[in-house]
């Protein structure tokens, strides 16, 4: 097979096959980022350890940025802690936070020992902050001046740095105090219109600042409220100690809603088909039998009245119309409960407050979709008892669904476990369980009226 015919990540296993490093750093170069991480992606993990550690640390660390969260993590914890150090201190501060946090306590020791002092303190720094807040989003890199300097001082440092310009692409020039508090930013247009003498102190404006504690969802409010280009971020003491710039924001947004769709439909973790099967398989199983157990058990409801289904063979139509309807009710109460405790504005012990606001929508919701399904029953029968019985297990299920989906994010964050994962499997069971209840020993008792 000639280069041609092969694919991307073919080409890079063969040219680590022949041991020619230089050769292997060649075919990496001409690729453009993304498309070498999708090509070694496609490899075992000692392979992309091996390609790894053979380009140059500046070159790897390109790579391990682009990578997803856990593959990554995965890769990093199978070098040498030098190997590590010399590739995490070439990546971005953000992601090198997120990494260095979830690293094994020894190896992040063994990991720092070997960065450069001034690296190793930087990232200690940044991850003492969570991933989702601002200080684990901020980069500490920014263009920061003092009260004396002037314009040219600005224009100077962007002449002259044009790789430090490139790397604080996205942040303004902020002007702190001699403590270091941030006082003021300045505009690039004021910047470029101003005399080269004025100080920055007659041009700045007042900044609009994020604390480090800050969540995600503050950090975006702000970005939607605001046309910046970046935020400054400070400590308790206003001492600025990073910028967040908007295109980091979009990627870890976009990052969080992939990982959110994939712990909904049992990923856990990141995963991808070049892991090891028994991981991959350990992982899945792990949610698949668990779902295979809340099924059993919303089964079992139908057989207990097998002879009342037996007896009136249209319910069968109406069992998974009731659950489902109820079960979309009851996902929109949880996805309010989530976006709200991400935001901050519930804590996960106001159950009542939040059972009394959803069980209202419910009642309401649930005796017009009632209404709606009764009659299609009573048209489609000719059976007006048939309609009641339908319409109202629907419209006590939806003020069941929506009251237990407004409360199983609050009680499983209470517990400290990821409503993101846990969520969907309890309530469609309870959905489910309950609606076929619902509809099957109503109509058990309306038996004569249906027959």
């Amino acid at each position: 097979m000639n280069n041609e015919e092969m694919t991307t990540w073919e080409l890079l296993r063969e040219t680590l096959e022949t041991g020619d490093e230089d050769q292997l750093r060649a075919v990496i170069a001409d690729l453009p980022t993304a498309e070498a991480t999708q090509a070694l992606l496609h490899l075992d993990q000692d392979e992309q350890k091996d390609i790894l550690v053979a380009l140059d640390p500046a070159d790897a660390a390109d790579l391990i940025e682009e990578y997803p969260d856990q593959p990554a993590l995965d890769l990093i914890e199978t070098l040498t802690a030098v190997e590590a150090a010399s590739i995490l201190g070439e990546v971005e501060s953000d992601v090198q936070a997120d990494l260095l946090q979830e690293i094994d306590e020894k190896d992040v020791a063994a990991i720092l020992a070997s960065m450069e002092p001034a690296a190793a303190a930087d990232a200690r720094a940044l991850a003492l902050y969570a991933a989702d807040t601002a200080g684990g989003l901020m980069h500490p890199q920014v263009f920061r001046f003092s009260t004396s300097s002037r314009v040219a001082d600005v224009l100077d440092l962007f002449v002259s740095s044009d790789e430090d310009f490139e790397r604080y692409r996205g942040h303004h020039p902020y002007v702190v105090d001699d403590r270091g508090r941030l006082v003021g930013v300045i505009s690039l247009r004021n910047l470029l219109l101003s005399a080269r003498t004025r100080q920055l102190t007659e041009i700045m404006t007042a900044p609009i600042s994020l604390k480090a504690s800050a969540s995600i969802e503050q950090v975006e409010s702000i970005f939607d409220d605001e046309d910046f280009l970046g935020l400054p971020v400070v400590n308790d003491d206003g001492v600025l100690i990073g910028a967040i710039s908007r295109s980091t924001l979009a990627d870890e947004l976009r990052d969080r809603a992939g990982m959110n769709q994939m712990k909904q439909q049992g990923i856990v973790d990141d995963e991808l088909r070049s892991m090891p099967l028994s991981i991959r398989t350990k992982r899945r199983l792990s949610w698949l039998s668990l779902n295979i157990l809340l099924n059993i058990m919303a089964a079992s409801v139908i057989a207990i009245y097998e002879d009342t289904l037996a007896a009136v063979i249209a319910l069968a139509v109406f069992l998974p119309i009731v659950s489902d309807m109820s079960g979309c009710s009851g996902f929109q109460a949880v996805a309010v409960s989530m976006r709200e405790l991400t935001l901050g504005v519930i804590k996960p012990n106001e159950f009542f407050r939040v059972w009394r606001k959803e069980a209202s929508v419910g009642l309401i919701n649930g005796i017009i979709l009632g209404v709606m399904l009764g009659i299609a029953a009573w048209m489609w029968k000719g059976n007006p008892w048939l309609g009641l019985v339908v319409g109202t297990a629907l419209a006590l299920n939806t003020v069941l669904a929506v009251s237990i989906g407004g409360l199983i994010p609050l009680l499983l964050k209470y517990f400290k476990i990821d409503p993101a994962i846990a969520s969907g499997p309890v309530l469609t069971t309870i959905t489910d369980m309950a609606g076929f209840f619902l509809v099957l020993s109503i109509a058990a008792g309306a038996m004569p009226l249906l027959t």
